[in-house]
Order: structure tokens, then sequence, then C-alpha cells
């Protein structure tokens, strides 16, 4: 039998990926595209990008194995900084006539997925969709409740004509299956140790902020946007200032609720947006992480404060409730349930023990979850798509996992030219 890492070894993917955000957009989706594509090439794989021109100044990437096609795009509403890509199927059927993709995937359901899923079905491309947001939710934190349903029924059956629906964790795949998702399987997500790490603690940093060592510093980073339920941060760090007074809040990111979130706690420090590896000492410089958002599928910063040895407090769900071992990694709380939040983070502020082990024991929650591991899932994955298996339900491990696609891949090897 042909084992899949002679097959790796000898054939490289063309790999088209379509995305209405793409860095250096600063947002999870982005990071983890950029992340996904980075590693794909430096793998040799031929990696494409199609995304909506950012500004006037954006021009596409073109390098031996990464290159850019840019399509027209306008702000989406409430999240300006963002485009979504107008329609652009006859010139994607142009391009990948020219140029077939090995798998097309569509990481985005506006417009140009939309266009990019005809484009592919029409010339015969595999094509596989990755879920990141859950956008059906959103709409009742601008008032448009009424759009849930629509939303969502959308997102089904655009997700249901791919041959994969891509989910973050076990939990969303499950949920995606209770909601009528069909062929949904997991696409894991990674942290980069190397950039976030408790060895980034500066103190030049924390004297910066006015804080000594033992002064407890409480830390969000993300967008400040109403659908992140953010004022429940607020109603935790008054809580925590009861009994620590000299405790300091501060917020990493930025969004339309900063001026507001500045009104209410004017004690709060904002840093804005933060890079690299100012975003790295960031992290590792404060001690405990409140994350109180209720619309994530994942959350990529909860893995990153938890590299950078925080205590994290979240909701039992999405990345944190997958990888956080509750009172030992971190703390969590019943899902949407604000006091319970609250009380997980007061427990953390009083308990010094507690925080101080958390802190210890966080770096163990992200021990399986390095991006290696994670690409090297998603190229089986690919490999597979691209030959005629069709994805099906997630096993139960990953040892089982990879050899049903080896076994597929088995059956389908003919198709490959090595």
């Amino acid at each position: 039998m042909t084992k899949l890492t002679d097959i790796k070894q000898t054939h490289r993917l063309k790999f088209a990926l379509v995305t209405e955000t793409f860095k250096p957009e600063i947002n999870g989706v982005a990071m983890t595209l950029g992340k996904i594509t980075e590693c794909l090439s430096n793998n040799q794989h031929q990696v494409q990008v199609i995304r909506p021109k950012q500004n006037n100044q954006d021009a596409p990437a073109d390098t031996q194995n990464f290159k850019e096609v840019l399509v027209t795009g306008m702000p989406i509403p409430f999240y300006k900084h963002l485009k979504f890509g107008f329609p652009a199927k006859n010139r994607l059927i142009k391009l990948w006539s020219g140029n077939k993709p090995d798998v097309v995937h569509i990481a985005t359901e506006g417009p140009l997925g939309w266009s990019a899923l005809q484009a592919a079905k029409k010339l015969n491309i595999p094509v596989i969709s990755s879920y990141h947001t859950n956008f059906h939710q959103y709409s009742k934190h601008y008032g448009a409740s009424f759009l849930m349903r629509p939303i969502e029924s959308y997102l089904r059956y655009f997700h249901n004509q791919t041959l994969a629906t891509l989910a973050p964790t076990q939990k969303v795949v499950k949920e995606l299956e209770a909601s009528g998702y069909k062929n949904v399987s997991i696409m894991a997500r990674g942290v980069d140790t190397s950039q976030f790490s408790p060895a980034n603690r500066s103190a030049d940093l924390r004297k910066k902020w006015g804080v000594d060592e033992d002064d407890l510093v409480v830390i969000h980073v993300g967008r400040l946007a109403k659908e992140k339920n953010i004022f429940l941060i607020l109603d935790a760090f008054h809580a925590i200032q009861q009994t620590n007074p000299n405790a300091k809040l501060l917020f990493v990111g930025d969004g339309p609720m900063r001026d507001e979130l500045a009104k209410a706690c004017p004690q709060a420090i904002f840093c804005g947006s933060q890079h690299g590896k100012s975003l790295a000492e960031h992290y590792a410089s404060a001690d405990l992480f409140i994350f109180p958002s209720v619309t994530e599928t994942f959350g990529n910063v909860v893995p990153e404060a938890l590299a950078s040895g925080l205590c994290v407090v979240a909701y039992d769900y999405a990345a944190a409730g997958d990888i956080i071992n509750h009172g030992k990694s971190g703390l969590l709380a019943c899902f949407n349930q604000s006091q319970d939040l609250i009380n997980a983070a007061l427990d953390a502020a009083k308990n010094k023990d507690l925080l101080n082990q958390c802190k210890k024991q966080s770096i163990t929650s992200i021990a399986n979850i390095r991006w290696e591991s994670v690409i090297e899932e998603l190229e089986t994955l690919l490999y597979a798509t691209a030959n005629g298996f069709k994805p099906t339900k997630p096993a139960k491990s990953k040892r089982v996992r990879q050899r049903a696609i080896r076994l597929a891949l088995h059956k389908k090897i003919n198709l490959i030219k090595l």
C-alpha cells in the first residue's frame, strides 16, 4: 500500500482559498487563514488567495508558492473595517480554467464565496468550506433579530453545497449536525508558542501601566464590539475592585465600543491594536484574562492567553470549553450565565493560590494544539478531498480518522500521478 507520507513527498497541491477577510486585518479568521496559507506555501504547495481589495494601496502578493487575486468589495454594515467581495463567478471560471486548483476552500459565505462555489461546481473542482463565525447570532446585537433565522437557513444551505464543512471543535461539529449541516469535519486551530509565552512578561510594561509586581492586571484582547458581550468585563472588574482596589483593567484591541467603554470605566487602560512581540508582551504582562463572548466558534485569543501564562476565565464552550481543565489550568463558567462568570473572576482575584496555580498550569492546556499538527491533519484532508474522498463525520480519535482517510486514499491512488 502506498503511504500517505509518500504521496505528500511527491505530489504538491494547488490550493485556492476564497475569503472576505485576510491578513493584515486583525481578527481570528484572518489570523487563522493567514497561518494556514503560510504553512501550506512553506510546505511547497501552490497557494492562491482570492479576497476583496482592502484599500487603494492594497497590492496582491505574488511569490513562488503564494499568489493573491483581488476583487472589488464594499464595507460590511456594522463592520466597516471589513469588506465583502462582489460576485466574481465569470472571473473565477476564467482564472481557474487556465490553472485548475486541486481543491477550493471557501472560508466566508458572502457574495464572493457564493460565486466561487458556483464557479468551482461548473469546473468540477472539489469544494470545501469552513465555519468560522456565528453570523446569525450577531444580528440580535445590532437590532436585527428578525434576520437570525433567514441567515441561519442561508448558512446551512451554503455549507451543504460543499463536500465538507470544517468546524473548529467537536462541540461545534455536533451543534452544526443537529442544525442540519451535512459532512461536518474538524479543522482545529493552533497557537504559536514561539510567539506567545510567559517569558514575554515585561516589568517595564507593568511599570508603564502603574502596577507593582504583586498587583492584579485584568486583561481582555479582542474587538470591542457588542457581539463580544464586552460590558460584562466591566461588571466583573467592578466586583473585583471591591476586594482588590489596586487591580488594573487593560483592553487590547479596538472597535466601535471603545468610547462607550472608556466613559463607563475611565480608569481602564486602552492599548489599541497590538501586533507581534508587543502583543505577546501585553498578554504575558497581565495576570487574569476575562473572555465573556457567547458568539464564538473558537476564540483564538483564549489559547494565546493560555500560552502566555494567564489565568483564563471564560464560558464553558468554544476553545475555552474544549481545552481548559476547570480549576487547574483556568476557570469555566456555565454558558451565558453572567453572574457565574463574574463569580469565577472573583474567585481568581481573591484566591491568589488558585490564580497562580492556573497561571502555572495554563500552558498545559495548549500542549496538543500546535500549528504543526493542525496543518498535518489539514493536508491529509485536502489530499483526500482532491482525490475523490468525501469527508464524513469525524472519527472519535486522530488515529482512527487518519486510518479512514488513508484507506480512502488507497482506493483512489490510481488517480494520483506520482
